[in-house]
């Protein structure tokens, strides 16, 4: 397969002053506007353009709902500033998603209709740390409507109010009904395809089980889903709490780990946080040799071909990246046990899953009911109407029965997919009283982690887990555990179906608060693989002359 032309990072750091972006990492950005080499005006000006090329026109990728209209005054204030140990991201354009509270003139959506206009009462704790840290906000990033629990079947990255996000690596979309072939992720499409096509220096995405992996696996970035309880959530608008973290989204594993230095803090609105654990630095021993003497867990067992839910059905291209990757990792001195995950780990508990009727009018399986986990359904209602009680002004909709009868009243705009989730979670109390849903978190812990992840890693005293691309996303959200996707190679190919190359990424996975650890081997695989390739058709705009 031919593969795209990659530009290292010296190559992009010798451009500067007049800094390309369409594949310069946050680190090069930060070291050329420490040197004086560019400010943050002709930044924000730099990536405005690149959006107009390539977002609105172009492309189309639609990764951007809405610009910050205080973008470029807000950079202004910066040009004086340079990086450094108190302020590490001045002058930095960062976009995060629209399920994100500002309380700047953004709305905060979800990408829901019923949203539009909607506005927050104070920043998001994670926007805080983002503008102490010195950071533009440039936009809103387009999501998922609702972190895909509106409807059963509903597209990546499609928002009633956003529209629907692309691929850039494969931007085409099917004939018949609009959606992209090669899918652009989970629910934090737009923040992920943002970075990866040169928008944003970096970007915020969230993850309840897989948003922030399935986007950065099909967009070739490095992410941190987080510990539960790492990064605050106050101020995001949730799924479920037991699950739900916000996580950084970049280009290089450093710039992941200088992020998640802004990111990870105590919050006093987010009793999670209490138990938080972090070292003083994440980018601390980001050495190529950490890989040496790891032990790095492959859950797949040829011996027990029923049993490899992770490995054993991967498409061909898959299973030949997964083997270069593997081989690195050997390569660098990893011990690879290769064995099968305890079946309880993957297949959870019994009564951790109910039936939905799929009411989207546009899916094969329509009026037939899909199982879905029943913590995701009975906490949505309970957070979702707290968040609108506490965080959101400027709108009538005070509750997820609000959204209900504003998506009946307003079917033909709102509604192309149905809203089946939500109609099952207005069915619950809302309080979390009922025993079921007691029952299935107490599940989902045991099976997930207990019974999973703990046993499984406690077996073969391991340091990581290996996953093919987001594919373990589940089972680290079910057990609130900590994941790092790193870009692993190109794949083609869906459904039998040709496509453009796009790219495949690795996921380790650890216990509670392994973050720095996963970092450091991620980085060791990184520096050795050097598998990212940017976006075709993309190519590198002119930056304006500097303010």
């Amino acid at each position: 397969m031919k593969k795209p032309v990659r530009r290292s990072a010296a190559a992009v750091r010798a451009e500067a002053p007049d800094l390309e972006l369409e594949d310069a990492s946050m680190s090069d950005i930060i070291d050329a506007l420490a040197g004086g080499r560019v400010t943050a005006t002709t930044l924000t000006k730099a990536y405005l353009a690149r959006i107009a090329a390539y977002d609105r026109s172009g492309s189309m990728l639609n990764s951007v709902r809405a610009l910050n209209p205080d973008a470029l005054a807000i950079a202004g204030t910066l040009d004086g500033t340079r990086p450094s140990a108190k302020r590490p991201l001045a002058g930095v354009p960062i976009l995060v998603k629209d399920n994100i509270a500002t309380s700047d003139k953004q709305p905060t959506t979800a990408g829901s209709l019923a949203l539009e206009g909607a506005r927050a009462r104070r920043d998001a704790t994670v926007i805080k740390l983002l503008r102490k840290a010195g950071a533009v906000i440039l936009g809103k990033a387009n999501l998922t409507e609702f972190s895909n629990m509106l409807a059963i079947e509903m597209p990546s990255g499609y928002s009633s109010l956003g529209g629907q996000v692309k691929n850039p690596y494969a931007p085409a979309l099917m004939d018949d009904r609009g959606i992209p072939l090669v899918t652009p992720g989970g629910s934090s499409a737009g923040s992920a395809v943002a970075v990866a096509a040169g928008l944003c220096a970096a970007s915020v995405g969230t993850e309840t089980s897989g948003s922030l992996l399935f986007p950065a696996s099909q967009n070739g970035l490095v992410t941190v889903k987080p510990t539960v309880g790492l990064i605050s959530r106050a101020g995001i608008l949730p799924i479920a709490h037991s699950l739900d973290t916000a996580g950084p989204m970049t280009r290089t594993v450093r710039d992941a780990a200088m992020l998640l230095n802004v990111l990870a803090a105590k919050d006093p609105r987010d009793l999670a946080t209490e138990k938080q654990r972090r070292p003083a630095d994440y980018t601390a021993d980001l050495t190529r040799d950490a890989l040496k003497g790891a032990r790095i867990g492959v859950p797949s067992d040829p011996a027990d071909p029923f049993n490899d839910p992770f490995y054993g059905k991967l498409p061909s291209e898959w299973t030949k990246v997964m083997a270069q990757a593997i081989k690195a990792l050997a390569d660098l001195g990893a011990v690879i046990v290769r064995a099968g995950m305890p079946t309880a780990g993957w297949m959870s508990g019994p009564g951790t899953i109910m039936a939905v009727l799929n009411r989207n009018p546009l899916s094969g399986n329509k009026s037939n009911p899909v199982t879905q986990r029943i913590v995701f359904i009975y906490e949505l209602k309970r957070d979702l109407n707290l968040y609108l009680k506490d965080w959101a002004t400027n709108t009538d909709i005070k509750t997820i029965t609000d959204i209900v009868a504003f998506n009946a009243a307003n079917a033909d705009r709102a509604m192309r997919f149905g809203q089946d989730l939500f109609l099952a979670a207005d069915l619950t109390r809302g309080d979390l009283r009922e025993r079921e849903y007691r029952f299935a978190l107490a599940m989902d812990f045991l099976s997930a982690r207990t019974r999973g992840m703990d046993a499984y890693m406690n077996q073969h005293r391991l340091d990581a887990v290996l996953f093919p691309g987001s594919g373990g996303a589940a089972i680290a959200a079910r057990a609130g555990y900590p994941s790092v996707m790193v870009p692993a190679g190109l794949v083609s190919g869906v459904d039998g179906k040709d496509t453009p190359d796009y790219p495949l990424g690795v996921t380790f996975a650890g216990r509670a608060w392994s973050e720095h650890k996963l970092l450091r081997l991620a980085y060791a695989y990184e520096q050795a693989s050097n598998m990212r390739w940017a976006p075709p058709g993309l190519p590198a705009l002119r930056a304006p002359a500097q303010a």
